[in-house]
């Protein structure tokens, strides 16, 4: 008899009980199975998300385009803001920095240059070149590697300033300091310029980090290169195209595939709506300092180039004198001629004014050369600067019988562009100085080496045994012109200052003197004279000594 349990043969009781315990262990597997696959499809989604997103967000090298003059806020800060969005967007992958610029207002274009420093810090950044002058040129050495064409304009390397003005205080608005107004001291000024050229010259030599192949002195003198001089120069790496440096940037950054993005016109398109007009600006070569000025009242320091039709200088107004003012006795009569267009005014002379009244002298500002003529025979001493009309045949004979009577004609020239009219330049002063044997030369003289805050402003210690040069060791003349006089010179240069026209070193003279009956004395400045450049050196004893001469000799 078979075993039973409730009804049901054993056997098959534990066959039933088999097959129940193997289809568990089957759920188990296929649950596993299960979890596994589901892991392998999630892996695999967010593998084709991750690739995915690769796909919608591509690779991008921006390009980051300085063009026009930089002189404005705005402009800065819509480079600023493209420098920002390359650091903080991680698709883009690096930068090319395209130059098209003549530079700037000298701290907009280092406001950008530090920018572009801390980018490269983070990703490759290569400049590709069209003209990079002055500033334009101190934000491309920010790159790592610059590209330029053979024709691009290249450097300039150097500083435009536009002086303090000249305060002339009120009672009613009030300044808490001597500076608070004008910001700089005018005789200084030239120090501050110097200093801003040491920080461009510095940010090239760190930018080129051992290639570049010019002297500092040479490299300070702002001189325009070629790109293919450039590149023997050491002022760009290779000679390409904007292609070439996208290239580059590329293969530094390690894609193959990108897109390219305009991020200044990116910046330009949003702040347009927001701000209108934002992005527009005048044509760098209509500026001019006086336009400048505007933007950026004085005192300004610029890294610019500006065309060479710009008037660099905003002259003083001349201040039409008549009349005179006496001192003492007045036994002496000076006349100053304003009859021939002089572009010098009594701000000019008046330190030569005040010593001339100090010693009992009587100074007039004539205006006619009719009424000059009527002052000569009562007068001891005509001075004439910067005329800027010839002298007729019958004023240059009766100024020479003024002089062969004893008496003292004092001529200056002054090359600065307050002092000139173009193209006439020295022709006016020459007209009357040749007569009496005496000729200023084109140009301006500079010294790289011995300066008093910037190259214009030479020193002068060579000076032969005078009336006129007693107890002076040294004085410095600002912006001054040489002259030839056969052997009349008294203060002549170093040998190492040169002249703008004949770009060639020599001991040139500055100050000449005529011995005839009477006497002629010929100075190529007149800056020297005026305050604070008086105090400067032995200058005003040369002032004392001239005003001394022309006392002395009193009829």
């Amino acid at each position: 008899m078979a075993d039973t349990t409730c009804g049901a043969p054993v056997s098959e009781v534990r066959q039933t009980s088999g097959e129940k315990g193997f289809g568990f262990s089957s759920i188990l597997k296929s649950r596993r199975k299960m979890l596994a696959l589901s892991l392998m499809i999630l892996l695999l989604f967010s593998t084709m998300y991750f690739l995915v997103g690769f796909v919608t967000r591509p690779s991008i090298i921006g390009l980051l385009e300085v063009e026009g003059a930089l002189v404005t806020g705005d402009q800065a800060a819509i480079y600023s803001q493209a420098i920002m969005e390359a650091m903080l967007n991680e698709s883009i992958r690096g930068v090319v920095l395209k130059v098209d610029s003549p530079g700037g207002y000298a701290d907009l274009v280092e406001q950008v240059y530090l920018g572009l420093l801390e980018l490269k810090s983070r990703k490759p950044l290569a400049a590709s070149i069209t003209m990079a002058l002055s500033g334009g040129y101190y934000i491309a050495v920010s790159s790592d590697y610059i590209y330029a064409h053979p024709s691009s304009m290249v450097g300039n390397i150097g500083v435009i300033g536009v002086g303090p003005p000249v305060l002339v205080p009120s009672e009613t608005v009030l300044e808490s300091g001597v500076h608070k107004v004008t910001g700089y001291s005018r005789l200084l000024f030239s120090f501050n310029l110097s200093r801003a050229l040491d920080n461009f010259v510095n940010a090239v030599e760190r930018g080129r980090r051992g290639r570049l192949r010019l002297p500092l002195n040479v490299l300070r003198r702002g001189s325009i290169y070629m790109g293919s001089e450039a590149l023997e120069a050491g002022l760009i790496d290779e000679l390409g195209s904007v292609e070439s440096a996208l290239k580059r940037v590329a293969q530094e950054a390690g894609v193959v595939k990108y897109s390219v993005v305009d991020l200044v016109e990116s910046v330009k398109s949003r702040l347009a709506v927001l701000k209108p007009g934002v992005e527009e600006q005048a044509p760098w070569v209509n500026l001019t300092v006086a336009e400048l000025n505007e933007i950026h009242p004085p005192p300004s320091i610029y890294y610019l180039y500006l065309p060479t039709n710009a008037s660099l200088y905003s002259s003083l107004p001349t201040i039409q004198t008549l009349g005179g003012w006496a001192g003492g006795e007045s036994k002496s009569l000076v006349l100053i001629d304003k009859s021939h267009g002089n572009l010098v005014s009594y701000w000019d002379l008046e330190v030569l004014a005040r010593e001339l009244m100090l010693r009992n002298a009587t100074i007039s500002f004539v205006t006619s050369w009719s009424s000059l003529e009527s002052k000569l025979d009562s007068a001891v001493a005509v001075i004439i600067a910067a005329p800027t009309l010839e002298y007729s045949e019958e004023q240059v004979e009766k100024l020479k019988s003024f002089v062969e009577s004893g008496k003292t004609l004092v001529i200056m020239y002054d090359p600065a562009e307050e002092y000139v009219r173009i193209p006439d330049l020295t022709w006016p002063v020459n007209s009357l100085s040749t007569r009496f044997g005496v000729f200023f030369n084109s140009g301006y003289l500079y010294d790289e080496e011995r300066f008093f805050g910037m190259y214009r402003n030479i020193y002068v210690e060579g000076f032969r045994n005078h009336t006129l040069t007693t107890n002076i060791s040294r004085i410095v003349l600002y912006t001054s012109t040489s002259i030839c006089s056969a052997g009349k010179g008294v203060a002549w240069t170093f040998n190492t200052t040169f002249s703008s026209v004949a770009e060639q070193p020599n001991k040139y003279d500055v100050i000449s003197v005529v011995e005839l009956n009477g006497i002629v004395i010929a100075i190529g400045d007149l800056s020297f004279m005026q305050e604070p450049y008086c105090y400067v050196g032995d200058n005003y004893r040369l002032l004392q000594n001239l005003v001394s001469i022309m006392t002395s000799r009193v009829k």
